[in-house]
């Protein structure tokens, strides 16, 4: 079998967890930042979970993670 080629957008955006669960970050926190308050701005910085009915798609595009 050929080695599986991992998908370099993916592996930018999603982290494995130790548990073996993906996470990922915020978004929203890119422009157009004045209108936000500052803690909605504080709280998108901490990152999230992938969902657990995306987690079989993340696998798939990272499969060496």
């Amino acid at each position: 079998m050929p080695k599986l080629k991992t998908n370099r957008g993916a592996a930018k955006r999603f982290k494995r967890t130790a548990s073996g669960k993906f996470k990922r970050s915020q978004s929203h926190l890119r422009h157009i930042l004045t209108k936000k308050s500052t803690k909605r701005k504080r709280q998108l910085r901490s990152g999230a979970l992938i969902h657990a009915s995306d987690q079989a798609s993340v696998k798939q595009l990272l499969p060496y993670s």
